[in-house]
């Protein structure tokens, strides 16, 4: 038996708790390996600590994915608990993740130590009841009180492959968690000073107030339990009074002292709790509550947003927020400007800031500040190419004002992203570590990247953070007096400075770079905007009225996908959502077919489909990582929609032919999802609802605590069978006759399904899925477009689905119903409600949307809305463009759609009236799968005269001109149509 078991027993013979052995390893048979698709993990016994320990053996073989090991063991938590164990690994940095699971089966608590730098010697991993968090089941939350399992998981960060050894495994109670209460003893002499707490005691930090007397420039932080060993836990070099906050994050001592090196002070010394250093984050919040408004990032104490700057198809890309700041690629560093005005700091809070976009639809987005005679314009952009880019920033700074001004321009660089702390998906946001600052004559180099002025600066200065931090000089007047620095804590900060002196009306321009890749050359702003513009006016789309901008705000939410694009992969986002959805890239590749951009489409397609399992399984998404095998089961079916989608397009038959073995594969895999639910136990009547379904999933966001049988994922399987017999037949395939069987038995099973989980749940709507026969009308909406499938829904409860939908919608927007915040995928059911014949609730419900742009200037959306502009929250990413791609298929329909249930090309349904007026409607150049489509309207008396012109072939259907509920059909090109109102 293990030394920690005999040694049990002496502690128990002294005041103190007494560590419960869960597993000493010393048998491992109770541990099974659970590694998912791809992924290989192998569990053995070896040498441990003490005795044996548990070996995990992963390769994650160039993919995704997980390596879990799990036990089946009773866990009884007591109200205050430690679980510990001994880790030891040769790995390289990936997630790793001790989960809980209660009786259930279903509610999982874990600690998830994401970016886990694994330790190479034996250390001790300890996770206290505070640490333990809710991850995901039905349960929703709560505290977890009996587990009947244990896992620890290795999930790619990284990937690679390597081995970890756990060992030691014990359960401590602890007494009752109880807020410290006690006057600590002070001690001073002329060395330092020292705190006596009484009792062992938490903390995460200090707030140490030198005020305006004497300060130590060099101290040192010291614990101790015993009040005669002392252990360093930080140094201060170089401090320059005032207040110094220390980051001590889970610390817990008896005795805490001051230990100065350099100088002496009687400084108030404010003991923080825990919370204070929780998260670099955590600790940054509470020191911008402590300083004056407008030295901190906006997003310490409220809502920022932001938007992207990046060429086409580049793999960094920077940020750019409403108050000015850039930030230097994914993760990094930002660039922020002050101005020292009538001896004074201007700030973000001290200006009326407003934001533009150049021509007011370029990805080229500009702040103006404004203070009373006093502008600062900032503008950024990328230029270069993929691989070779380079963030540029203009600030022009004018005199507005009759007399000589002579103001200083400060641009910091500061260790905060301008992604804010409230992301925290994938790429957290907030702080960025910045080891070291230098000025070598010609630049700030910032650890590995540089930023370059162009007019060279009055002057630099940098500090670490223990020395100041920079807005902390730079409200002073003044700049540190280093030209270099290294932050051990990762948190320098630098200022470059330039004074200016200005005439009325006279304004000067300072620029700066930032290169994403190494070497570069100054780009021509003018030349990016000309890019920008031939990439956007494929399509021509002519309104004389266009309040709601929807024309400028479709073509930069097309720059914007264009912008997420890493290499091939299209990407909703640069940060929380950096991975390439097939859902997601699916949707928004048709979007860009109608647009005109077939080459980014077929590279996305080339790249994304060799993922494609042996099986035939579809991953859900792909990264730098590899495939996730997570089961999504809408996957399948987007994957053959979006290879029929560019062969309709394009009539590419060769690239069709190419890719037919991920369809012919995606279709087998499906086939087998669904016969799994033909089996004869689905035809009892507990049962039948499932009937000829796909399997469960957790596709859609509403079903992540429990997977379920959505028929979100049935809608797009459908949409994957209608689109593979359509392909089969096109390319003469054999498969076909056998793929429309499947097609039309899985619509049958799917719409019996539909009819059934309505009779079972009582309910006067469309389910989103069969188990919680859920309202879900964003869910629905896939089944129309592209599902194709309004003609068969039953229509009571399609149409209650929607005007249920539209009340709640109206009720939001005048205030009628309480909400906190909205997906804007929503976007979609505009194009349901243009199908349904509601043209105009389809337009004022487009309204809403567009007045949640944030901020309207910039054209674009978050994958959050909240009510409140200012709530601070997770927003997703900004640009958000699987949000953008809804809007463009939206926006799009309203000229022309696909009506699949009689093969018409719809022209012209979603154009108010006001829009025909004096020089009418121009569309040119708009793609569907029929050819280019250009058409005029314009008002002829009470009606509309439609011009269309050729250029595409007459549909099985015709083309169907649709005004305020008349249609006309159209079998011939050209062709003239009046719609008489």
């Amino acid at each position: 038996m293990k030394r920690i078991v005999l040694l049990a027993a002496l502690v128990s013979l002294a005041a103190g708790p007494v560590p419960q052995v869960l597993d000493d390893f010393e048998n491992i048979s109770g541990w099974t390996a659970a590694p998912s698709d791809g992924v290989s993990l192998s569990l053995a016994q070896t040498e441990g600590f003490q005795g044996k320990a548990l070996r995990l053996d992963f390769d994650f073989h160039g993919g995704a994915g997980y390596a879990v090991a799990r036990r089946e063991i009773p866990i009884e938590l007591p109200q205050n608990w430690e679980l510990a164990f001994r880790v030891r690994a040769d790995s390289p940095v990936n997630n790793f993740e001790v989960k809980l699971v209660d009786p259930s089966g279903e509610n999982v608590w874990w600690v998830n130590k994401r970016g886990y730098e694994f330790p190479r010697e034996w250390t001790r991993f300890r996770i206290k009841t505070r640490h333990l968090e809710f991850a995901w089941g039905p349960a929703g939350g709560g505290e977890l009180r009996r587990a009947a399992a244990l896992e620890f998981a290795v999930t790619a960060g990284t990937g690679g492959k390597g081995f970890v050894l756990i060992d030691e495994l014990t359960l401590t109670e602890l007494p009752p968690d109880r807020p410290y209460d006690r006057t600590p003893k002070v001690t001073t002499a002329p060395g330092g000073i020292t705190l006596d707490f009484l009792e062992n005691r938490e903390y995460g930090g200090l707030a140490v107030d030198w005020g305006s007397g004497p300060h130590a420039s060099r101290y040192e932080v010291q614990i101790s339990e015993d009040g005669s060993t002392w252990t360093t836990v930080h140094a201060i070099e170089g401090g320059n009074g005032g207040r110094d906050y220390v980051f001590l994050p889970e610390t817990e001592s008896r005795h805490l002292r001051l230990r100065f090196l350099e100088g002496s002070g009687a400084p108030g010394i404010d003991v923080k709790p825990l919370a204070f250093s929780a998260s670099p984050n955590a600790f940054f919040a509470e020191v911008a509550r402590g300083a004056p408004r407008g030295q901190y990032p906006r997003g310490f104490a409220e809502q920022v947003y932001w938007t992207i700057v990046g060429v086409n198809g580049d793999r960094e890309e920077g940020l750019f927020d409403e108050d000015g700041r850039l930030e230097a690629g994914k993760g990094g560093f930002s660039v922020e400007p002050f101005l020292w005005v009538d001896g004074r700091l201007v700030t973000w809070n001290d200006v009326k800031s407003m934001p533009s976009l150049r021509d007011g639809d370029l990805p080229i987005p500009s702040v103006a500040w404004e203070r009373g005679d006093l502008s600062l314009e900032i503008t950024a952009f990328a230029a270069g190419t993929p691989g070779a880019s380079t963030l540029q920033a203009r600030y022009r700074v004018r005199n507005r004002g009759g007399a000589e001004v002579r103001p200083r321009l400060y641009l910091a660089v500061r260790a905060f992203q301008v992604n804010p702390p409230s992301q925290f998906l994938n790429t957290p946001g907030g702080v960025a570590p910045i080891r070291e600052i230098a000025w070598d004559g010609r630049a700030v180099v910032v650890d590995a990247k540089r930023v370059v002025p162009f007019t060279p600066p009055t002057g630099f200065g940098t500090a670490t953070f223990d020395q100041g931090e920079i807005a902390e000089h730079l409200a002073r007047g003044r700049l540190p007096e280093r030209s270099r620095v290294a932050d051990p804590l990762g948190w320098a900060s630098a200022a470059l400075a330039w004074d200016l002196r200005l005439a009325p009306g006279e304004t000067r321009e300072i620029a700066v770079a930032i290169p994403l890749h190494g070497d570069f050359s100054e780009g021509d702003l003018g030349q990016v905007a000309r890019g920008w513009r031939e990439e956007l006016d494929r399509l021509e789309i002519r309104l004389p009225s266009d309040a709601g901008r929807l024309i400028p705000t479709l073509k930069t939410t097309l720059a914007y996908i264009l912008i997420n694009r890493d290499g091939p992969a299209i990407q909703p986002g640069s940060r929380s959502y950096e991975r390439s959805w097939i859902r997601d890239g699916a949707l928004t590749s048709t979007a860009l077919l109608r647009l005109g951009h077939d080459r980014e489409v077929r590279e996305f397609i080339e790249w994304f489909a060799p993922y494609q399992f042996p099986s035939g399984k579809v991953p859900c998404c792909v990264d730098a990582r590899g495939a996730d095998p997570v089961p999504e089961n809408d996957s399948h079916g987007e994957l053959i929609h979006l290879i029929t989608e560019y062969f309709r397009f394009t009539g590419d038959k060769d690239f069709a032919s190419r890719m037919w073995k991920h369809v012919e594969k995606a279709v087998a895999y499906m086939d087998f999802l669904r016969q799994q639910r033909r089996m004869p136990e689905y035809r009892t009547p507990e049962k039948l609802p499932y009937f000829g379904l796909l399997t469960e999933s957790i596709s859609h966001e509403g079903y992540s605590d429990r997977p379920v049988h959505s028929f979100w994922d049935d809608f797009l399987a459908l949409r994957g069978f209608k689109d593979a017999a359509f392909l089969a037949s096109a390319l003469g395939r054999e498969d076909a006759a056998r793929f429309a069987a499947i097609r039309d038995e899985f619509q049958e099973d799917l719409h019996a399904s539909l009819r059934r989980t309505i009779a079972l749940h009582k309910i006067g709507y469309i389910p989103g899925s069969v188990e919680k026969g859920d309202y879900d009308p964003t869910s629905t909406s896939i089944g129309i477009a592209p599902g194709g499938e309004m003609e068969r829904l039953p229509r009571e409860q399609l149409l209650h689905t929607f005007e249920r939908y539209w009340e709640e919608s109206l009720a939001r927007k005048e205030g009628r119903r309480d909400w906190e915040g909205y997906t804007p995928y929503e976007l979609r059911n505009v194009r349901t409600f243009l199908r349904l014949g509601w043209t105009e609730r389809a337009h004022e419900l487009l309204g809403f949307f567009l007045g949640d742009r944030r901020p309207a200037a910039w054209n674009q959306w978050a994958e959050v809305v909240r009510r409140d502009p200012r709530s601070t929250g997770f927003l997703g990413d900004m640009p958000h463009t699987w949000v953008g791609s809804d809007f463009l298929h939206s926006v799009l329909d309203f000229f022309v759609y696909v009506r699949e249930s009689d093969e018409a090309l719809v022209v012209g349904e979603g154009i108010l009236p006001e829009w025909v007026e004096g020089d009418g409607v121009a569309v040119r150049g708009l793609r569907t799968e029929y050819g280019h489509l250009s058409y005029t309207a314009t008002r002829e008396g009470g009606g509309v005269r439609f011009q269309i012109a050729p250029g595409l072939t007459v549909p099985p259907g015709g083309i169907v001109v649709s005004w305020q509920g008349k249609e006309t059909v159209v079998r011939e090109l050209p062709a003239e149509v009046v719609v008489r109102h």
